[in-house]
């Protein structure tokens, strides 16, 4: 295991990027990673924490692939690693391509994530394993959207819009009816995701609706679990999201909640998942645990499992390199995890510190 492997991390924008690369360079085998990071930006920060970076075009692009191909080929990189909802797709796709040049894509097989990345596919997984998960409305007219929401109790209660497929808090919005008062706009902070039902609507004056699915509010504390999975092994790992800015986690505290690992098992087997990905956990008024969405592939905070005793960004590349997973000194611990606003300095291009 002595030689430099090169590795294609993209996303290098993503906001765990750091923590992606700091899982990579800090695994328990000491193996030397020569990292390359890809993004569509130019600045993205990935570029002064990996040791080549890349500007790509978006996945949507009919280049998307033969770029990554000649990176990959130039560096003599043997793995990808996606970090982004846009391109896994796109790279499951071509996975087997990728295989018939020595490269393994760390990505599921396409027609999961088909199911995985699809809000509504995955709830419909949920009822038919029996997975507690919200009420739900699939919409796409003004009228199936008062529909729903009335049956989901608004005015009296919130209820939550959101994409079918969309990555992060992208299209997710709260229709409320509560009004703002002073005690409010002293004492709250604004979120930015809530709105009113009339604001709501006037979105879509003049557009065509797109698919949106509308579900029940639920107002309880949330939880993001991790999961490794092969054809050998499966480690859950739950963490409270104890504070949570712009859907990025700023605290996190480890929980071994039972109930939370026995969906993520039961949802991993029936979705057929590997590698490292995760889902989102939100508790109901009655404190149970309903599943939100899934992220199949690395998740932005992925790194607090990392430092909980179990570094899965790491096994992944491991397993994608054909060696052995053996799992049978692992020692998990419920750790507490802090964010910060950290930084780098940059002169002439180049990355001179951080903090």
């Amino acid at each position: 295991m002595g030689d430099i492997i090169s590795i294609i991390v993209t996303g290098a924008g993503a906001p765990g990027i750091a923590g992606t690369i700091y899982s990579l360079r800090n695994n328990p085998d000491n193996l030397n990673f020569k990292i390359i990071t890809t993004d569509i930006k130019e600045d993205s920060v990935g570029k002064y924490l990996s040791d080549e970076f890349y500007v790509v075009p978006a996945p949507e692009d009919d280049n998307y692939i033969n770029i990554i191909k000649k990176i990959a080929e130039k560096t003599k990189t043997r793995i990808i690693l996606p970090q982004t909802t846009r391109e896994i797709i796109i790279l499951s796709q071509h996975k087997e391509d990728f295989k018939n040049i020595g490269i393994d894509v760390i990505v599921s097989d396409y027609d999961k994530l088909l199911i995985a990345n699809d809000k509504f596919s995955l709830l419909e997984k949920a009822k038919e394993i029996n997975i507690p998960y919200p009420k739900y409305y699939l919409v796409n007219s003004q009228s199936s959207f008062m529909e729903a929401i009335k049956k989901l109790g608004y005015p009296q209660d919130k209820v939550v819009v959101k994409p079918r497929v969309s990555n992060g808090m992208r299209g997710l919005r709260i229709i409320t009816n509560e009004k703002w008062n002073v005690r409010r706009f002293l004492d709250e902070k604004p979120e930015g995701i809530e709105i009113d039902v009339n604001t709501f609507v006037r979105i879509f004056n003049g557009d065509e609706w797109p698919e949106l699915l509308v579900t029940e509010y639920l107002p309880g504390e949330e939880y993001t679990v991790d999961v490794f999975r092969d054809e050998k092994n499966i480690i859950v790992i739950p963490r409270l999201r104890k504070s949570i800015r712009s859907g990025i986690t700023f605290e996190a505290q480890v929980e071994f909640r039972e109930d939370l690992i026995n969906f993520s098992n039961k949802l991993s087997k029936a979705l057929d998942l590997n590698y490292c990905f995760g889902f989102q956990f939100k508790l109901s008024k009655e404190g149970i645990p309903k599943i939100l969405e899934s992220n199949p592939r690395v998740q932005g905070s992925m790194v607090v499992s990392t430092f909980a005793g179990f570094n899965m960004i790491y096994y992944s590349v491991k397993k994608a390199l054909g060696f052995e997973i053996d799992l049978s000194n692992i020692n998990l611990r419920e750790i507490r995890f802090k964010r910060y606003w950290g930084g780098i300095a940059i002169e002439d291009g180049k990355f001179i510190g951080r903090i």
